[in-house]
């Protein structure tokens, strides 16, 4: 069994009023190239993405793998779905993580995946305090559901379903930091 990382950058940014917030620029690169590249420090890395040619597509590296959503405007239970479906036979676990979290670090990353490395019968999510965050790992049994979701409420249901084998991990106000109105990117960068 190997890790692998499922990035959401499928969506419609449609909060961000005609901007997009994954080509908005952190640390003098697109953001989504910025979580990418943390990201594949940790874990081979899948990108779901609404089309072929989308701008978006030109952020991801050599080395990670694009995922072309059917039905992005579903929302993230699509996205998942597609992800989950594109990726090889032995993945376990999964780390699945929005991409609109501009203080992610690979740091991040790799503490889910130690813990479900550690613990790989249960499902792991960074947390803040008390709200729950991403990234959030998924053990191999749990794929299956993945792949059935629908709507826009990402794998909540799973881990609803599942709430017994739920251990979240404290890692800092990163995990929770998802910039998606233009109001919400000015607040962020005047911090």
């Amino acid at each position: 069994m190997s890790v692998a990382i499922l990035l959401l950058a499928a969506g419609s940014a449609s909060r961000m009023r005609g901007g997009d917030k994954l080509l908005e620029h952190v640390a003098g690169g697109p953001l989504l190239a910025r979580i990418i590249a943390q990201a594949m420090q940790v874990a081979p890395v899948f990108v779901t993405l609404p089309c072929p040619h989308h701008p978006r597509a030109a952020c991801l590296p050599a080395g990670a793998t694009p995922v072309i959503v059917p039905d992005p405007a579903e929302g993230m239970g699509a996205s998942i779905r597609a992800g989950v479906a594109a990726l090889p036979p032995g993945i376990a676990p999964l780390l699945v993580s929005a991409c609109d979290l501009p203080e992610l670090t690979a740091s991040h990353f790799a503490a889910i995946r130690d813990a479900a490395r550690a613990d790989p019968l249960n499902i792991h999510q960074a947390r803040h305090g008390a709200i729950p965050g991403h990234p959030v790992a998924f053990p191999g049994d749990l794929l299956a559901e993945l792949r059935t979701l629908k709507g826009d409420n990402g794998a909540r249901s799973v881990i609803r379903a599942h709430r017994d084998r739920l251990h979240r991990h404290e890692l800092g106000r990163a995990v929770v930091t998802d910039l998606d109105t233009p109001e919400d990117w000015s607040r962020w960068r005047q911090e």
